[in-house]
């Protein structure tokens, strides 16, 4: 028997390659499939079943070009009413693959067709279960998702569900039993997701506040539904590609990998409804960067923050992309379903610099001078982290605005006042300031390093009672 985890630290997202007896089973394939053929060409094995723990809202699955190319069949759990042939199980069924039995677990909640897989090995003994995003380490699924695409499902209703689930279906499995969760940390799924990528179940039983055999059933929901963020916008897109299916991503990048002159690539910034994508280090684009351009990089958690930021997946793009990754932004954006990408400029910002074009840039402030300006004056300073990690520690008489959330809540009449702006590290302040310069606030300055860096130079901190 072998089981490969397989990462995408971008997404925070793990599928799984399980082979036995020259016949593989994959769990949660990402769109692109390459990853899938190549292991099963490795061990010599046939793919047979292709399981889907649900409908993902946060990426697009491979289970349709999967199964194309390899004759597999789709498999899902029961409720699932996906628009193409598929295998969907009942509540217990087996399937077997080589000397290994998957025995389905419906586990409603995070939406109603969330099934477990519970792999028996050679002698018939549990040996891991497969959540999906049912129970992650540290937390479980979210239960608003399923009332934001076909199902109107209330979240308690569905909080209560995924109680039941947990104790029905999970918590009386052996304490050895390995977790294999389709999440991480990072993931917009869950709320305390541990870095931790798998774990047996005994230990998750002493840690995790869902498995805490005490908990009431509104104990669980209270600490389930208080503090949800918004889910991103465009997962309900998401969860329509993977119920119906999509291009194949060969086909997005080939359609998108068209190099752009100047001129080419200004004519069609000029269209209705184009987003520049600049995708380079923070860095490089606050020192200069094309007028209107939004920053997010490819160095980070690029596609969700694509998905949550432009929000709109049918969103015409132009990408300002680092040299030699061209291929990989298109087929990370194919990831969340943003398969519109018209071109990429030819050799990058240099060439629209070269050409004479009108650049913008970032103001940019050490934490240091920024100590010294705060000592003469009240400065207006935006933290755009999570709610979290601002009540954990924070700017003393900084306002906790999360970039998920930026456009809603920061006000037009700030757009003549001096901005500042941070995040953790730099990553999300610098999406937050090129996103406030479109909208045009005329004065935003990013804080270098972000909090860590202030944190270093002692800057005042606060926590909050949460």
């Amino acid at each position: 028997m072998i089981i490969e985890q397989i990462l995408t630290n971008c997404l925070s997202q793990m599928s799984y390659f399980i082979e036995s007896n020259g016949e593989a089973i994959i769990i949660d394939p990402l769109r692109e499939i390459e990853p899938y053929i190549s292991r099963a060409k490795k061990y010599n094995a046939k793919i047979k079943y292709i399981f889907e723990t649900h409908f993902h809202a946060d990426f697009i699955s491979g289970h349709l070009p999967l199964s194309k190319h390899t004759g597999a069949q789709i498999v899902f759990g029961p409720m699932a009413i996906p628009k193409f042939d598929c295998i969907v199980l009942n509540d217990s069924e087996e399937l077997i693959v080589g000397n290994l039995k998957i025995v389905a677990l419906h586990t409603p909640g995070h939406t109603m067709e969330s099934t477990c897989y519970l792999l028996k090995d050679e002698n018939g003994k549990n040996h891991s279960l497969f959540t999906g995003d049912t129970l992650f380490l540290g937390d479980v699924g979210r239960p608003d998702l399923a009332q934001k695409s076909k199902q109107k499902l209330s979240e308690k209703y569905l909080a209560k569900l995924l109680y039941k689930s947990l104790r029905d279906k999970i918590f009386p499995l052996e304490d050895n039993v390995v977790i294999y969760p389709s999440h991480g940390f990072g993931s917009a799924c869950g709320k305390k997701i541990s870095k931790k990528t798998m774990a047996f179940l005994g230990d998750e039983k002493k840690t995790n506040y869902a498995l805490n055999p005490d908990i009431s059933e509104n104990e669980f929901v209270n600490e389930l539904v208080t503090g949800l963020e918004k889910p991103p916008k465009y997962f309900p897109s998401n969860v329509k590609m993977n119920m119906e299916g999509c291009q194949k991503t060969s086909k997005v990048i080939a359609d998108g990998l068209k190099s752009l002159s100047v001129d080419e690539f200004e004519n069609l910034s000029k269209r209705k409804g184009v987003t520049i994508l600049d995708v380079r280090d923070k860095n490089e684009f606050a020192s200069g960067h094309i007028p209107n351009s939004l920053f997010i990089g490819i160095d980070g958690m690029f596609a969700p923050w694509v998905g949550t930021v432009i929000e709109e997946i049918s969103t015409p793009l132009l990408l300002v992309i680092p040299k030699g990754r061209e291929k990989e932004t298109i087929k990370r954006l194919a990831r969340v379903g943003f398969d519109n990408t018209l071109g990429y400029l030819n050799d990058g910002f240099e060439s629209w610099k070269n050409a004479g074009k009108k650049t913008n840039y970032i103001n940019t402030i050490s934490p240091n001078i920024f100590k010294e300006e705060s000592k003469k004056k009240l400065l207006k300073v935006y933290d755009v982290r999570k709610p979290f990690e601002f009540n954990s520690s924070h700017l003393e008489n900084s306002i906790n605005v999360p970039l998920n959330n930026l456009n809603q809540n920061i006000k037009d009449s700030e757009k003549e006042n001096e901005l500042f702006l941070h995040c953790q590290t730099g990553y999300r302040s610098m999406i937050a300031s090129s996103l406030l310069k479109i909208k045009g606030y005329k004065n935003v300055n990013d804080i270098d390093g972000g909090f860590v860096a202030l944190k270093s130079f002692g800057i005042k901190t606060l926590s909050s009672k949460i």
